[in-house]
């Protein structure tokens, strides 16, 4: 008799933004970059607002689902722009 194997849960990735990057620069197993593009990402699992918290601002790319939180010495965009 085999045994059922659980869900293989993915694992979070979370990575710091480097000042004005736009695409991920996460490596693949064989060593090529991804360059998907970091889009802002709102409506996230409570799985991963239990690591950033609630409203927290994050970025995901568009291919390899990396989590990106913005750059600390960047301000926050989630702003209109103030003149």
């Amino acid at each position: 008799m085999t045994e059922p194997s659980a869900p293989a849960a993915s694992p979070l990735k979370f990575k710091t933004r480097k000042p004005r990057q736009r695409a991920c620069d996460e490596k693949s197993p064989k060593g090529k970059l991804c360059n998907g593009h970091l889009k802002r990402y709102y409506d996230y699992s409570q799985e991963v607002g239990a690591v950033v918290g609630k409203g927290a601002e994050l970025y995901r790319c568009h291919r390899c689902h990396t989590l990106y939180q913005p750059h600390p010495a960047e301000l926050p965009r989630s702003y209109v722009l103030r003149y």
